[in-house]
């Protein structure tokens, strides 16, 4: 859960480590600095649910969460990866109410925090603010199309690649904890489906997987295989921030 108001060097961490946050001039940050918290991001939590009010903004430091779409029968697929350099809850800012989208952490990390109400207030007296919140927002639906293209259009090969490598990016270290039941999930496929795609990646020496992690072997090697959606997403993203919004 959150606590106290941070000191000034963990406002600092915040623009450190979150790209969003770190984009922003000084006299803009310092809008949101005093009310920002720091709260651990466990797995398997929701932060937002579809349809309900948008109660907390979320500016992720480690780890990632996925924003899915979820069907009558339960079953969901992601629509967007949302990681160091991004928001969950950013159009409050704008006056939005509802979430449009379930948020579910999928791997634990750490986040910056702000009640939707103060986010907004903030977002009233910075045009700065606002303006990246726009932004954002196109590059957040510019992920979510293109995900859907690649759903539709791409090899599972290829798009097992792609995921692997915006996780990769959210998380310091090689090692990715996933299991392949939820990587089905998360790509609308069987389980089965993803054994096949992980097993010939292994076999060609680009990864390693065992007892639910996922060591990427030859980072290179898999953005080569990874279809054309992880370059697109990730060059839109970097025409919003000035800074490399990714760690690698």
């Amino acid at each position: 859960m959150p606590y106290g108001t941070p000191p000034r060097a963990r406002q600092l961490e915040h623009r450190r480590f979150n790209r969003f946050l770190a984009t922003l001039a000084p006299h803009d940050f310092s809008l949101l600095a005093p009310h920002l918290r720091t709260i651990t991001l466990e797995r398997g939590v929701m932060l937002q649910e579809v349809g309900e009010e948008i109660e907390h903004v979320y500016f992720p430091h480690t780890g990632m969460v996925s924003l899915v779409a979820v069907m009558q029968s339960s079953a969901t697929v992601e629509t967007a990866t949302i990681g160091r350099w991004g928001v969950i809850g950013a159009s409050a800012a704008l006056g939005a109410k509802l979430a449009v989208a379930r948020a579910v952490v999928q791997l634990p990390g750490t986040a910056a925090w702000i009640s939707a109400p103060h986010f907004h207030a903030a977002a009233g007296q910075s045009a700065a603010i606002r303006d990246l919140v726009v932004r954002y927002n196109d590059v957040l639906l510019a992920q979510i199309q293109q995900s859907v293209a690649c759903n539709a259009l791409h090899a599972m090969e290829a798009r097992l690649c792609r995921w692997l490598l915006q996780t990769h990016d959210c998380i310091d270290g090689d090692a990715i904890p996933l299991t392949q039941e939820f990587l089905g999930q998360m790509l609308g496929v069987r389980r089965t489906t993803v054994t096949i795609a992980a097993r010939l990646l292994q076999s060609a020496g680009l990864i390693r997987y065992r007892r639910g992690l996922i060591h990427i072997l030859d980072r290179r090697a898999v953005e080569e295989i990874a279809c054309e959606c992880y370059a697109a997403t990730r060059n839109k993203a970097e025409k919003v921030f000035p800074s490399p919004p990714f760690s690698r």
